[in-house]
Order: structure tokens, then C-alpha cells, then sequence
């Protein structure tokens, strides 16, 4: 990609309407014209943690049990990221290919457990493919877990507060501080001001991998061409007659199909009818409509938003509204077509829109999609999934790459795809880990990125621990630390 066309696309600003310094490239090194000598309140911390979604939580509370001092900022007034923040849901597979075994398990399953009891969740080894839970598809989502975002949000301070974290909510992360090649902290801001926070391992838990790129690791955006997966205005509906639509959507399961990667799944009928009457533009033939815990309330995944580029705050802004517009079109479309929903009412919202894609940070290894699907191991796997490869928008924007694991029943994630190259000190987590686009549309959901999350933690740990740098730990003591954190490795 030409460095001009990728400043064009990512748009840079500072965060939290600070004015921090634009980079001029990707892989430049951060200078910053934050004069840090007339920032007098200071944080210190072993591990610091930026972002508090899926994979942020999982990365402080694996560290925290480790007996080092961890801290996590987040931008939100709670935790969980994607899961809360954005109402996307359900979690997707935790199985092995074949549906028999739950191989994510760790942290993931222990944040499944505690919801379960509270009555916020229904235990994957409970929900199977082809049900309503899985809004009734077949590849991919056997093994569903349905969840409260309000009861996860609790669990997750729980989580942390019984770990020990230190947890600083509505906090921006402004730039990384950078000595000899090496982060040592960042620049924070909120309502107080500019804080610094010095730490001795940073885990980039942005999703969009900001500090690893203003820290000047190298990054390209989106997929080869630099377009990014559309975004989802995720909402959740309730006071729905829920036998009346399971009645109608699974008299129609035999019309259920893909054509030219095009799906014709849940109230498609209605989709087209609708269509005919000039009352459907979204660039979809179908709902992706979830069950929740409570019968009644479903969660809808079906806005389809092209072009938006999470790095860019105008662009998030117009993405935002259209995910709005296309909310209302979908209740109109549930009051007027779908059987079940004429009394529905838009229960929530999501705060954020749903992102599958931005940027993608180099790292030591670039994990690829043909590594999964031919089921690779790692010697340094720090834990294992089987998501299928999952690109919307793949060809056209109604089209989806959608490839099953089925070279065998799982594949692994490897530790140096956490490294980022160029830059000591620092690990990432999430969507944003070192895989090309591809391969990044398997491991972007939620149970991959909490495994991720946990052994990004688990490592920093030894890092401080073992005084070296991420890059410094030793490979097999950060696997025996999984396993006694009770990881899935394959094994």
C-alpha cells in the first residue's frame, strides 16, 4: 500500500481531543510534542493494560493472579469492550470443529461460569447449531453462548476487583512514552488532564492497535487492497412473541442457502417482500437474529456498514448515524413483516459500533489463513480455537468468505504473532494481533481474543517477573503458566 493512500485512509487524530502529534507514517518512530516534564501526576505499575474489552480484561486478571501489579485504562464507565460496549453477542464457537470438545476454555469459561450462575448466561455445551440461539445456523456456530451484557459487566469488575487491578474508566491513551526502542509507559488524558503511567510491559488491548502504532510499530490497514470488514450496529429487540417467529423461521429452514456467497438465511421471505415495497436498502437478504437468555429478547446483527475506518473519528461519526438509520428501517421491518415482532421494542443499543476490522500490527510471525485451515500447531501456540474464516464483505458487499475448519478439530495461535516488531516492552492482543486480513476474520471474535488476552497477561507476568521483555520470556514456562491457568493447548 502507498504510505499516502494509508494516511488518507487511517485519518489520525489525537485522542480524547488531545492535541497529540499526527505520525507521517506507519512505521515512524512516535517523537511527540507532549512535554512530559508539565505532566506532574504520575501512575506506577508493573503491567499496564490499554483497553478494557474481551481481551484487555483477560490480559489484567491472567497478570494480576500472577502476583504483579496491573492497571488498566479504559475510555468507557465499564468493562467488556465489543461484548458491552457494543451488544455484540452472542460469543461465538468455543468448540472444536467437530462440536465435541469446549477448547477455549481458562478465563473465557470462568467469565461463562460466573455469568451462568447469576443467571446472565446459557453454558455453550447447552446451545447447538441449527437453533434459535444460533439464529439457526449450521457452520460455525455450534456451541453458541448467549449472554446479559448489564450481568457481564459485573462480573468483569468482580473479576478485576478480586485480582487486584486497578481499573481508571472514562481515561484516553494519548501516546507511548519510548526509550532506546523500548515503551516504558504512555500519556494518558481525562477529565483530571494528561497523567503518565509508567509500566514495565504494555498490552495493547486497543483493538485497533493504537499504541503499538504510534509506538512506530510497522501496521497496513484493513485487506490488501486497505479496505477494512464492514462495521454492525448491533441492537438487542425484546417484548417478542418468540414462538410465533420461531414458528414462522423454522416452516422456512429447507429455503435456508448460499448463492454466490450471498446468504438467504432467517426471514429472507420477509427481507424480499419488503424489498418489493421499496422498504429495505441494507446490503443484506437476510436477519441474523440471536435469541437471548430472556426468550423474549433477541440480538440482531444485521446493519451493514461499508467503509468505516475505526481510526478515524469522522468516519466513525458518520458510521455511527448510519447504523442509527439502519436500526429504524429494521424496526420498521420487524413491526411491519416479521411474525412475532409487531409489538417489539427496541431495548438497547450499542454505545459503539460493532468493528471487525482495522488495522493488523507486524509481528514477529503473520499468522495466515492457510495456518488455520490446515490446522497448524505452534511450539509456541498459546492457546488453540477452530473459527472458521470469517470475511464480510469478502468480493461485494453483500458477499461472505465463510471457510470451516476441517483439516482437523483445532489450530494454534502462536506467542510471537503478540510481538510487535521494532519495539520492546510491548504486547498486543485482540483483532488488531500480527495475521493478514484473512486470518485475522477467524480470530477477531470474542473467545479468541479473551485466550489471547490470557496469554498476553500470563507473559507480561514473566516479563516482569524474570526482569526481560516480552520478547525475552521463556516459551515454555509461559505454557506451563497457561496450563495451570487451566488453558487448552491442544495437548
Amino acid at each position: 500500500m502507498k504510505r499516502r493512500e494509508f494516511l488518507s485512509m487511517t485519518g489520525m487524530i489525537a485522542a480524547a481531543g488531545v492535541a497529540s502529534p499526527m505520525l507521517s507514517s506507519c512505521c515512524e518512530d512516535s517523537k511527540g510534542n507532549v512535554n512530559l516534564k508539565n505532566i506532574t501526576r504520575k501512575y506506577e505499575t508493573d503491567v499496564l493494560v490499554v483497553g478494557g474489552g474481551p481481551a484487555g480484561v483477560c490480559a489484567a486478571v491472567a497478570a494480576a493472579r500472577e502476583g504483579v501489579n496491573v492497571m488498566v485504562v479504559e475510555t468507557a464507565g465499564f468493562l467488556g469492550g465489543m461484548a458491552t460496549r457494543s451488544l455484540v453477542g452472542p460469543f461465538m464457537t468455543c468448540f472444536d470443529a467437530d462440536g465435541e470438545q469446549m477448547i477455549i476454555k481458562g478465563l473465557f469459561e470462568e467469565v461463562v461460569d460466573r455469568m451462568v450462575a447469576k443467571g446472565g448466561a446459557i453454558h455453550p455445551k447447552d446451545v447447538r447449531a441449527t437453533t434459535p440461539y444460533s439464529a439457526w445456523i449450521t457452520a460455525g456456530h455450534d456451541h453458541c453462548t448467549p449472554f446479559e451484557p448489564e450481568c457481564m459487566k459485573v462480573v468483569l469488575d468482580e473479576m478485576v476487583e478480586e485480582a487486584g487491578v486497578k481499573v481508571l474508566f472514562h481515561t484516553n491513551f494519548v501516546e507511548p512514552i519510548i526509550n532506546d526502542g523500548r515503551i516504558t509507559g504512555v500519556v494518558i488524558a481525562n477529565k483530571a488532564g494528561m497523567q503518565i503511567v509508567n509500566a514495565k510491559v504494555v498490552i495493547d488491548c486497543t483493538g485497533d492497535g493504537d499504541v503499538a502504532y504510534r509506538s512506530g510499530v510497522p501496521c497496513h490497514f484493513g485487506n490488501d487492497k486497505g479496505k477494512p470488514q464492514p462495521s454492525t450496529a448491533f441492537f438487542h429487540i425484546n417484548n417478542v412473541d418468540y414462538k410465533k417467529l420461531e414458528a414462522d423461521v423454522e416452516k422456512h429452514l429447507h429455503e435456508f442457502r448460499k448463492v454466490d456467497g450471498v446468504s438467504y438465511r432467517a426471514l429472507h421471505w420477509w427481507v424480499a417482500e419488503a424489498e418489493k415495497n421499496g422498504e429495505w436498502d441494507i446490503a443484506r437478504k437476510s436477519v441474523n437474529i440471536y435469541k437471548c437468555v430472556k426468550p423474549d429478547e433477541w440480538c440482531v446483527n444485521c446493519s451493514r456498514i461499508q467503509n468505516v475506518d475505526a481510526t478515524d473519528p469522522e468516519s466513525m461519526t458518520k458510521g455511527e448515524i448510519e447504523g442509527r438509520k439502519q436500526i429504524q428501517q429494521l424496526m420498521n421491518f420487524f413491526h411491519k413483516y416479521v411474525p412475532g415482532c409487531e409489538n417489539a421494542t427496541l431495548m438497547a443499543s450499542g454505545s459503539h459500533l460493532g468493528i471487525r476490522e482495522s488495522r493488523h500490527i507486524e509481528g514477529d510471525y503473520i499468522l495466515t489463513a492457510e495456518d488455520l485451515l490446515s490446522a497448524k500447531m505452534f511450539e509456541d501456540s498459546v492457546f488453540v480455537t477452530a473459527s472458521a474464516v470469517d470475511v464480510h464483505g469478502s468480493g461485494g458487499g453483500m458477499k461472505t468468505q465463510y471457510t470451516p475448519l476441517t483439516a482437523g478439530k483445532w489450530y494454534g495461535i502462536p506467542y510471537r504473532s503478540l510481538l510487535p516488531k521494532g519495539v520492546e516492552g510491548l504486547l498486543v492482543a485482540g483483532r488488531c494481533l500480527s495475521a493478514t486480513s484473512d486470518a485475522a476474520g477467524a480470530i477477531r471474535v470474542m473467545p479468541p481474543a479473551m485466550a489471547m488476552g490470557q496469554a498476553a497477561g500470563a507473559a507480561a507476568s514473566l516479563a516482569v517477573k524474570n526482569s526481560v521483555t516480552p520478547r525475552g520470556v521463556d516459551v515454555p514456562e509461559l505454557l506451563d503458566v497457561l496450563r495451570r491457568q487451566k488453558v487448552f493447548l491442544g495437548e
